[in-house]
Formats: structure tokens, C-alpha cells, sequence
């Protein structure tokens, strides 16, 4: 290929709550899904963490919009914009890049309907996108972590991400089981919103909720390394006075305790249709943990306790969906699963 080539190659995880960008190997970009736009005419004001820092501090005239849902695309323009938008802001971190055409790898829920997919596709196809490859994020992250996808024995990923959770058994370069669950990082923010709401009366938006399950989120009650009481500042919904509120991590369990039995009983449902081979590979190996919901403290080892499975966390849970979708990209000839 020449120096003057006009295609760039580029992977996108296209995620709930953040989207990574990475070009010839390294992350460009790491920034939230969210977008700023003008109410009145829609042109795009801010993307990525500029658009985040204005959430929920937004005057009439802006509105911010995350143009993911439940990990498909609910807002098809606000989507496109944000694609483009966070391609611009690599290409401005890579002075080389001059040319306005894409090679595109996706990466999309493994419960994608071919309209959501086609979603997908429209999304990046109108950024430049000439050419664009889509792939499972389970199947993604499975790559990532560094797992030989293509060998005959059983893996599994719990991937825990903003908008949902994709449970995979993989052998052989494919997708043998799989079970998709829209309970995510997001259900554990709403709640912990009801939770203040409900027992501390008082209000705390989006941006709160999520560091507090940041700080003090834990799927255990009881924890070898308990975090500090994370400190809370918001109105009392009756008075509109200032409250400063203590939250403790045995609290934050108890209010996401619903949501996390949700996603066990998913997992276990996963493996209730694992062939017995592959099943057997699994009790081997263990099953790995990724996307952000994996850091939530405690996970692991409570999952290992209820299925008697090892569960073991990606080195960078985040970032493994990514990691694999840009080694599908540089491997695309090899990899007979990517989604043309």
C-alpha cells in the first residue's frame, strides 16, 4: 500500500456509555457517548467529554443527547454525529491523516437485530465509513483478553457494559451460546437514583449516581478492602435544602442487589445451553469478566461463590472489547465471523 493511500483503517467500540477509537494499534480516542447539539437547528456543539462535562447543566438552547440505548443506536442523527464528530477529533490528533475515507470495524451487541445492525451500518457508512466490518462484542473481547478464538475448546465472556450484558460461549471462530440482557451498568446508576430518592429523600442526577457506583458500587456486602463513605451532596426533594449524605458501599449493594441477581441468573442461564464438551472446557478455564461492570468490587468473587465457576477479570476489563475489535481489523482476511 502506498504512503498516499486514501483508505485509513480505523476499530470503534461503539459502546452504551463510551466509545474507543483505536488506529494503528493505539487508542485515539476514549471518550463518553454523548453528544451536545443546538436545539434549535441540531448542528453538533460537543462531543465526547466536552458534551459530558454539560449534562444535565445544559440552558434551553442545548440539549445533550446519548445517542446509544440498551446498546443500539436510539437517536440515528445524534449517532452519526458523534461517529463523525469523534473521528474528526482523531484526525486532528493524527496530523497524517488527510484522507476522508474509512476501513471501519464495529463492534455490536451479540442480540443485534439486522435493523439495529443496518443501524450500525447506515451510522458509520454516513462518517466516511467506505468500508465497514462489524463484530460480536463477546467475540471482541474474547480476541482482547487474547483468547484463541479459533481453537476447538470453550471459552466464555461476560460482557458487562453500559447498556448490556452479552453473555458468550465461543469455540471454533464462532458463537455457540449466547444470551444478551438489557440489565447494565445503567439499571445499577437508575438504581442507586431511586435508591436516594427513596431513602435519603433526596435528588442526584445521572452524573452523581455514576460516581457513586464508581466509588462505592460493590455487588458483596461484606468486602476484604471496604472503600470510604462516599459523600453526597443534593436538594431535599421536599425543602430544596442542602443535604450532605453519607453513602456506604454495604448501602449501595443492598439497592443494586436486584440488577446483579439478574445478570447472574443470565449467566447461569447461559450455561444451562452450554453443549457438555464446551462445558466442561469452561469449568477448566473459568470465564472471563469484561467492560466496565466487571470493576464493580466484589463481582468476581461473588459470581465464583453462586456458580462455582472461577470468574477472572480481563487485565483492562474496559478496554478489551476495543483491544479485539482492532485485532479483527488488522486480522479481517482471517476471521470468516466478521459481519460484512
Amino acid at each position: 500500500m502506498s504512503f498516499f493511500s486514501l483508505t485509513k483503517e480505523i476499530a470503534i467500540d461503539l459502546g452504551t456509555a463510551n466509545t474507543i477509537i483505536i488506529h494503528n494499534d493505539k487508542i485515539v480516542i476514549d471518550e463518553p457517548s454523548i453528544v451536545a447539539l443546538d436545539r434549535r437547528t441540531d448542528k453538533l456543539i460537543a462531543v465526547g467529554k466536552e458534551a459530558q462535562q454539560m449534562q444535565g447543566k445544559e440552558h434551553e438552547g442545548i440539549r445533550t443527547v446519548r445517542p446509544l440505548r440498551k446498546g443500539v443506536i436510539a437517536d440515528f442523527q445524534a449517532a452519526e454525529l458523534m461517529i463523525r464528530g469523534l473521528v474528526k477529533k482523531a484526525n486532528a490528533k493524527s496530523s497524517r491523516w488527510f484522507s476522508p475515507s474509512l476501513r471501519m470495524v464495529v463492534g455490536i451487541p451479540s442480540g443485534s437485530t439486522e435493523v439495529e445492525i443496518r443501524a450500525v451500518r447506515d451510522s458509520s457508512e454516513h462518517a466516511n465509513g467506505q468500508d465497514v466490518y462489524m463484530i460480536y462484542e463477546p467475540m471482541a473481547a474474547a480476541l482482547g483478553i487474547g483468547l484463541d478464538v479459533q481453537a476447538a475448546e470453550g471459552n466464555m465472556i461476560v460482557d458487562i457494559g453500559g447498556g448490556t450484558t452479552e453473555i458468550a460461549v465461543i469455540s471454533l471462530g464462532g458463537i455457540v451460546s449466547n444470551k444478551s440482557i438489557q440489565i447494565a451498568g445503567d439499571d445499577l446508576t437508575d438504581d442507586i437514583m431511586g435508591h436516594m430518592r427513596r431513602a435519603h429523600n433526596v435528588r442526584v442526577g445521572e452524573r452523581t449516581a455514576e460516581l457513586i457506583k464508581m466509588n462505592v458500587g460493590s455487588a458483596l456486602t461484606e468486602l476484604e478492602n471496604p472503600p470510604e463513605d462516599y459523600i453526597v451532596h443534593g436538594p431535599n426533594q421536599m425543602t430544596a435544602l442542602p443535604m450532605e449524605i453519607p453513602v456506604s458501599y454495604q448501602e449501595i449493594s443492598h439497592c443494586i442487589e436486584k440488577s446483579i441477581s439478574k445478570i447472574e441468573a443470565a449467566v447461569l442461564g447461559a450455561l444451562e445451553q452450554t453443549p457438555p464438551e464446551l462445558y466442561a472446557d469452561i469449568v477448566r478455564n473459568g470465564i472471563w469478566l469484561a467492560g466496565g461492570g466487571a470493576l464493580l468490587r466484589g463481582l468476581d468473587k461473588r459470581l465464583t461463590d453462586k456458580i462455582g465457576i472461577q470468574f477472572h477479570i480481563a487485565e483492562d476489563p474496559l478496554l478489551a472489547v476495543a483491544k479485539g475489535t482492532g485485532v479483527a481489523l488488522k486480522n479481517r482476511h482471517n476471521f470468516s465471523f466478521l459481519i460484512r
